[in-house]
């Protein structure tokens, strides 16, 4: 039985800098089963990625961050690359939106360096999580149970490590989403 998501809303936060691959394949995923995608930005039309080795494209911002309000969607992703979640993780109104989604129970799907900022909203203490190697020490640091495996799910939270998990990322993304809220996480 395939899953629909028809009706769901995901909220993507990013910042200039967001791995490309991480933005647009799960996008991608979510609205091939129906889901509605948000692109959240705390810049105000477009957001840059970052493709690999240099800058790539840039994507029309749907709700500048200083207007988005967390209960509007019903799940949130965090794409990786460098420096989006270092830059995000500095920006107050980020880390309280993401903290938001945790506090209510709803799905987070974070990939690569994304847990940066799971890490500065503090909500990764006794959550089992993965990410990009190098976050590993500062995961740990915060609490986290962290290991190295292509897709780590917890209580609706979903981590990956790199752009090589995306398929699996995708398919556990999809799931927690279309399992709706899950009990409130250790905030």
């Amino acid at each position: 039985m395939s899953i629909d998501l028809k009706g769901k809303k995901v909220a993507i936060l990013v910042a200039d800098g967001f791995e490309q691959s991480e933005f647009e394949r799960p996008r991608q995923a979510l609205e091939d089963v129906g889901a509605k995608t948000y692109v959240i930005s705390p810049e105000e039309d477009e957001v840059t990625a970052w493709d690999e080795d240099d800058f790539g494209d840039s994507f029309d911002v749907d709700v500048q961050l200083s207007k988005a309000n967390p209960s509007d969607y019903d799940a949130l992703l965090l794409p990786g690359g460098v420096m989006n979640p270092d830059t995000l993780r500095t920006i107050p109104e980020a880390v309280k939106f993401a903290r938001a989604f945790f506090e209510a129970g709803k799905p987070v799907s974070a990939i690569c360096h994304g847990p940066q900022l799971l890490i500065e909203a503090d909500v990764v203490r006794n959550r089992h999580l993965t990410s990009y190697p190098s976050l590993k020490t500062d995961l740990r640091n915060a609490g986290a149970i962290w290991s190295d495996e292509a897709v780590v799910t917890d209580q609706g939270l979903v981590t990956s490590r790199r752009p090589a998990d995306i398929p699996r990322f995708n398919e556990k993304m999809i799931e927690e989403i279309s399992e709706g809220v899950h009990r409130p996480a250790h905030t």
